[in-house]
């Protein structure tokens, strides 16, 4: 008897991915699906703390893409060994702060490890030509394989024909024929697949949820840099840059202000690590403040959090000030006024 095959697919829980599992499924291949956790791939985690997402399905994109299609997943954390792609992208950044090259290389050399370790035969994704500027292009996918060291291991099944043969084709374990050629940013091709799947629900069409392509959360990052003694990170610094608003009125210190009640009960759990601010005369949002502050320069913080509560039209503003070592301080403050807001203390 012909021996089954066994192919490791990377799931990002976009709908790209999810097809070319299934499409491989469809040939008898028995699949699994890996997910790498790298800290910045975190939507679900965004959309249960803000209060304007509390009506959006929360999920883990990944876990529910795997399930859909019928396969097990296996979820990989990665934080530490992905900082070195991060800070340091052998082949750059993309549009922001996106190592896009680097990190697929590195998926897929995860991957192999996986592959490798597991007994499986090849590994496969959805990634699509053309489809990303920077890692998916005729000239970078065989950069992807090389780097990985997955080689001709690893298959691309909605591209397949437009791209050399790999070795599954070759061996015979995979029908080339029954692959496909789409290339581009179009989407068409996908979504009829998926209706002749009977796929109805996915993620955003591309897949995928990494901060690092946000303009805004990269700006966040780069001020983070900018200001520390070394580039680097923590993971709760990479969380911290997703919640609240970001001001920085000072040089050496910025504001963390909450933007809802969700966003505030979370901040809470950081209390202990930051010096913060709390409005107890009106309701209003918890801000942490990051980096040395002192003298008039609290005045002007507890001010600015007075600005984005119910006390913004208020005279006068009760606002707690606790440093770092937990003592504690009243002000009352007259709220900023929006003519006093200068747009570049917003990071």
């Amino acid at each position: 008897m012909a021996v089954k095959r066994k192919a490791i697919a990377l799931i990002s829980g976009g709908l790209d991915s999810m097809l070319a599992a299934r499409l491989m499924l469809e040939q008898g291949i028995h699949v699994e699906g890996l997910n790498i956790f790298t800290g910045f791939c975190v939507e679900g985690h965004t959309h249960a703390i803000r209060n304007r997402d509390k009506n959006r399905q929360k999920r883990n994109n990944a876990l529910w893409s795997a399930e859909q299609i019928g396969i097990k997943l296996h979820i990989i954390e990665a934080i530490e060994p992905y900082k070195e792609i991060v800070l340091n992208p052998k082949h750059g950044y993309g549009a922001h702060l996106n190592p896009c090259l680097d990190c697929k290389g590195f998926m897929v050399g995860k991957a192999r490890e996986w592959m490798e370790q597991n007994g499986f035969d090849f590994i496969i994704t959805g990634e699509v030509l053309g489809q990303r500027p920077k890692s998916q292009r005729r000239s970078t996918f065989p950069v992807v394989a090389r780097e990985s060291g997955a080689f001709d291991r690893l298959l691309r099944p909605l591209s397949a024909k437009l791209l050399p043969e790999t070795l599954p084709e070759r061996a015979g374990w995979v029908d080339r024929e029954r692959l496909y050629g789409i290339a581009g940013r179009g989407r068409h091709v996908q979504i009829s697949l998926a209706e002749e799947f009977g796929i109805e629900d996915y993620a955003q069409p591309a897949g995928g949820c990494c901060f690092l392509t946000d303009e805004s959360y990269s700006r966040k990052l780069q001020d983070f840099w900018n200001h520390r003694e070394n580039k680097d990170y923590e993971f709760d610094d990479i969380m911290l840059l997703k919640v609240g608003r970001h001001m920085r009125p000072g040089t050496d210190w910025k504001l963390i202000i909450a933007r809802d009640a969700g966003e505030t009960q979370y901040l809470r759990g950081y209390r202990s690590k930051f010096a913060h601010l709390s409005i107890t005369s009106h309701s209003g949002p918890l801000s942490l403040i990051d980096g040395p502050i002192q003298g008039r320069d609290v005045e002007l913080a507890a001010r600015l959090v007075a600005r984005f509560g119910s006390s913004r039209s208020a005279e006068k503003v009760d606002v707690q000030f606790t440093d770092k070592n937990g003592q504690q301080r009243m002000l009352s403050v007259a709220p900023m006024q929006p003519v006093e807001v200068q747009q570049q203390w917003y990071v």
